[in-house]
């Protein structure tokens, strides 16, 4: 069966996109949640790439879960953490105290949850050929 890299790449590729188009938009809750997805699909095309399967959407444990030749910097896994806590909060209003998750995610976070998919797509890209 060919390998499905490519495929996984180029969603994240789209889910970027999305997360900019809803940062835009003012959408920062759907903007973080989508960073965080582009980030998540590049580390699984990476994986694919390597010939191993990846589960799991912990954007950091699946950039530990890297073989040794090709792992990551401790600042990329950081980034993948960054991105991991906008995986559930933006989406479910029982993840915060009060409000709904739009009242909560605003400019600063949208231009920091885009800027660490990027950290984290750069990475997968350069290290798969992508």
């Amino acid at each position: 069966m060919p390998s499905r890299a490519e495929d996984w790449y180029n969603q994240a590729a789209k889910d970027l996109d999305t997360a900019e188009r809803m940062e835009e938009l003012g959408r920062h809750e759907w903007s973080c949640f989508a960073a965080q997805q582009a980030a998540e699909k590049a580390v699984k095309a990476l994986h694919l790439r390597l010939g191993q399967d990846a589960w799991g959407h912990v954007v950091a444990e699946l950039l530990e879960e890297l073989p040794k030749e090709v792992e990551a910097p401790s600042s990329v896994v950081e980034s993948g953490r960054v991105l991991d806590n906008y995986y559930i909060p933006t989406r479910y209003p029982n993840s915060h105290p009060k409000g709904a998750p739009f009242e909560h995610y605003g400019p600063f976070q949208s231009a920091d949850a885009l800027k660490h998919a990027r950290i984290v797509i750069a990475f997968s890209a350069e290290k798969g050929g992508f």
